[in-house]
């Protein structure tokens, strides 16, 4: 008899948060996603076109676009302005080199007050950990398959 009570409480309890919770609006998500990392996309293009302009080439034109967009994401969310951008953006702030800055950034800003070891360095991979695991695997890997090719 407990089971079909709990069972028609949980269909009730479901019926009822679907009742209150307001609707999605996916096709506004979608664009505003694809709107903002396509703009910051374009900003990370601008940065490598005036860095080409400036004599960069190859490798030195990647890595430094790579770092100042890093340090971008970086600066944003210090300022809280990045998290207001991926309130409004969703994923579109996430996908980006700039939302993994930020995936580092904003725990260790969260959890700098519990100290810097435990607070800050603790945490601060606690979502992006998994990412650079899974990187460095993976080009560990790409590696070998290179040296015995």
């Amino acid at each position: 008899m407990t089971g079909k009570v709990s069972k028609n409480h949980n269909e009730n309890y479901l019926n009822y948060v679907k009742t209150q919770e307001p609707p999605t609006k996916h096709f506004k998500n979608c664009l505003s996603a694809f709107g903002v990392g396509g703009l910051i996309c374009c900003i990370g293009q601008f940065i490598r076109f005036m860095l080409e302009y400036a004599g960069l080439s190859g490798d030195e034109l990647a890595g430094c676009t790579s770092m100042i967009l890093i340090f971008l994401g970086t600066l944003l969310t210090g300022f809280g302005v990045y998290d207001r951008i991926g309130r409004h953006a969703g994923a579109g702030s996430i996908v980006p080199i700039t939302g993994f800055a930020n995936s580092v950034a904003s725990p260790a800003i969260e959890f700098k007050t519990e100290g810097w070891i435990y607070g800050m360095a603790a945490k601060m991979f606690t979502v992006a950990g998994a990412i650079i695991v899974f990187g460095v695997f993976s080009g560990v890997l790409v590696g070998l398959v290179y040296l015995f090719i």
